[in-house]
């Protein structure tokens, strides 16, 4: 299903993007990369994915590029928003009001992105006049782990003193994820 919906999907837009000489805005993912460089992910870095979304989602990528010469592909990392849809920053309010206990792993290491920045980016890219095209990378910049994510999340909302928190190297996911997934933004264009 994640071939379907993030290759080849995407490839059908880019096709009929391609047609009607449209512009194709496609957010990314951090998951593009394995997470063994230690240091920022800069839009030159080659990417490894080391599960079937992050290669899905590359397989987008590639189908674009190949495809469109007028596209924006941005890469972005760790996805929440305050008030809408299921993510992390939801999911630690919630369990804060049910649970007195909370294990968190701080075996990954990225950078939460509100999406509410992202949408700002992305409008503020399509308004310059340069038209940069090309892969982008965008994230708040704010490097932790998911435990000192939702220890932030836990002070931000004047939970931290009500819920105790514990962090987890006993992480357990359905896919292999990458453990250091931080993008560099600085350079933002290829």
């Amino acid at each position: 299903m994640a071939f379907k919906v993030n290759a080849e999907g995407v490839k059908y837009l880019a096709q009929t993007c391609n047609k009607t000489n449209t512009v194709l805005i496609h957010v990314s993912t951090d998951y593009v990369f394995d997470g063994e460089k230690g240091t920022p992910y800069t839009i030159q870095d080659v990417p490894n994915p080391i599960n079937e979304y992050g290669k899905s989602k590359l397989l987008g990528e590639q189908y674009i590029q190949e495809i469109m010469s007028k596209f924006f592909i941005i890469r972005t990392s760790w996805l929440y928003s305050k008030k809408h849809g299921k993510n992390f920053y939801k999911t630690i309010l919630d369990k804060a009001k049910t649970e007195k206990s909370l294990y968190i792993t701080d075996e990954q290491i990225g950078c939460p992105t509100d999406v509410v920045n992202l949408t700002e980016f992305i409008v503020a890219l399509i308004l310059r006049n340069e038209k940069a095209f090309g892969i982008h990378h965008y994230c708040d910049n704010k490097i932790m782990t998911w435990f000192s994510f939702a220890e932030y999340i836990l002070y931000e909302n004047n939970l931290k003193d009500k819920i105790n928190l514990f962090k987890s190297s006993n992480y357990i996911a359905l896919a292999k994820r990458p453990k250091y997934s931080v993008l560099c933004t600085k350079t933002t264009k290829i």
